[in-house]
């Protein structure tokens, strides 16, 4: 009786936009409610959102931030208001989760609120822009704290550099194309890398607070004191990567605002991840309940955790060197306690961008099948355990299981392929900073679209079961952050812009072009 009643409200699930048939929404949706197991609880689900948003760009961001921010404490502030954002997007996200079950990140609420075409432009966007975009970042930061740690610097556009760059994501890939157990194993010896690597950066700092405390009388200018010499909000000159120098004082407020924009980029880009909290939703025992308390404690220790990470690299080195290096751990405790334990410190660093490499690229190749299990893309990458296709099964076969050949992997060997060959293409034809933009630019537009699909659910479909539903304020604070960020980052790099609006056109083909086939044949 219930579940007649509930038939005629299943047209209110069409999407916001387009006509789109979708009579087998409500049926799918709620089918998905109960595929996995539920054995997670809020202690699992905290550790969980720390292992994925605590990566790489936490040591390689800084000095992509402060190139674009007129003192050391307006960078601390742009990684608090990151922070906030990544936690408002986060909160909006769980209200979807727990609304819209579903694979895929914001794959299936765009294709839910907005239509099919919608949620193909976010898979084809995650997987020949963001996620490659993504390990070609990491894979160049990857080399670039070895090159720092030998104290050699500025050499990312080296012939040699890139291709070390393209080997280390070679490998990363080989590693993730042996099988699903073998990527987790391997993905918990990373994990441990992060929390040691963090709080050994905070603890030098400490030390040298301690030491200028209690030895002051050492005051030779090449220490770096500028910590304690420097007013942190007063405006000093930006010494960037290229050699030219930005006088804040002489910029526009529109112009300022530009290059507030493109630093909270960085800061973005260190709490990427943040939206993967929506992936264990469906593995916990109360999500409801569970998801937002693991959120709303998780995310300000990853705050506390990345702000004081920051404020130890300022302690740590003259505010002239902060903003030309790509590797400002590696730099800073080498500067600070020399060669030796910079070698240190490069290895943990490079552990933690391996650990986040293996999960991106072991993410990227789930997003492909996903999407070629929605027919938008080739099921060529939906095979898993092989390289190719997979091979006709005949009657004898089928009937016959001994005799059938199962593939020794699961992992989607296709899939890691073209995300490398795309990453590789990125590292060779890119730069970090110019791939930063680039990826915030493609994230950001979906999320945008993302959760203002949300606050217009809200409206259009009051009714609809929300577990978890938290202020509407939340989702309105990072629609406006977010649409500017896009909009003024857009405009502020517009060759990147232009990119990321060509690859959106070729996918619009390449949609119509598989609709056609699919409805030839």
């Amino acid at each position: 009786m219930a579940t007649a009643q509930q038939e005629p409200a299943l047209p209110e699930r069409q999407p916001l936009l387009g006509d789109r048939p979708d009579s087998e929404a409500g049926t799918a949706i709620d089918a998905e409610r109960g595929t996995f197991t539920r054995n997670l609880g809020t202690v699992e689900a905290f550790a969980i959102v720390i292992s994925i948003v605590i990566g790489s760009g936490v040591f390689t961001s800084p000095g992509s931030i402060d190139t674009n921010v007129p003192s050391p404490g307006t960078a601390l502030l742009v990684w608090l208001v990151g922070g906030v954002l990544a936690w408002t997007g986060a909160s909006t996200l769980a209200e979807l989760g727990t609304a819209i079950p579903g694979e895929g990140g914001v794959q299936p609420y765009l294709k839910y609120m907005f239509g099919d075409v919608f949620g193909f432009l976010a898979a084809w966007t995650w997987i020949v822009a963001v996620m490659p975009a993504t390990l070609a970042i990491l894979s160049i930061v990857f080399i670039e704290s070895i090159y720092s740690a030998a104290g050699v610097v500025g050499q990312e556009s080296n012939i040699v550099h890139k291709l070390l760059s393209v080997g280390i994501l070679v490998l990363i890939s080989l590693a993730n194309s042996i099988s699903t157990k073998a990527s987790t194993r391997l993905n918990n010896f990373f994990v441990l890398t992060k929390f040691i690597t963090i709080a050994a950066v905070v603890l030098v700092a400490f030390s040298a607070v301690a030491i200028h405390i209690f030895f002051s009388g050492n005051e030779e200018q090449d220490d770096p004191l500028d910590w304690y010499r420097k007013p942190w909000f007063g405006y000093r000159d930006s010494l960037n990567p290229d050699g030219s120098i930005t006088h804040w004082e002489d910029l526009s407020s529109w112009e300022t605002l530009g290059h507030l924009s493109a630093a909270l980029y960085g800061a973005l880009w260190a709490y990427s991840g943040w939206d993967k909290a929506i992936y264990i939703s469906a593995e916990l025992s109360a999500p409801a309940k569970q998801l937002p308390l693991a959120i709303n404690t998780s995310i300000p220790t990853i705050i506390l955790c990345f702000i004081a990470a920051n404020a130890s690299y300022y302690i740590l080195l003259p505010w002239r060197i902060v903003s030309t290096t790509d590797s400002v751990a590696v730099t800073a405790i080498t500067h600070f306690l020399g060669p030796a334990f910079g070698t240190v410190a490069a290895v943990l660093i490079c552990l933690v961008v391996a650990g986040s490499l293996l999960g991106n690229s072991f993410v990227a190749g789930r997003m492909a099948v996903a999407a070629a299990n929605m027919n938008w893309f080739p099921r060529l990458f939906s095979v898993v355990g092989r390289v190719g296709v997979r091979p006709v099964e005949s009657d004898d076969d089928t009937s016959s299981g001994g005799d059938a050949k199962e593939p020794q992997s699961d992992a989607p060997i296709n899939a890691i392929i073209l995300s490398s060959i795309i990453s590789a293409l990125y590292i060779l034809l890119g730069s970090f900073r110019v791939l930063l933009t680039f990826n915030g630019l493609g994230e950001y537009t979906f999320f945008f679209l993302t959760v203002l699909g949300a606050i217009v659910l809200r409206y259009r479909e009051p009714s609809l079961d929300r577990p978890y539903k938290p202020s509407v304020l939340l989702p309105v604070v990072f629609a406006l952050v977010s649409g500017f960020v896009v909009i003024r980052g857009a405009i502020f790099a517009p060759s990147q812009a232009v990119i990321l609006l060509g690859l959106w056109a070729l996918g619009l083909v390449f949609y119509s072009a598989r609709r056609w086939f699919q409805g030839r044949t």
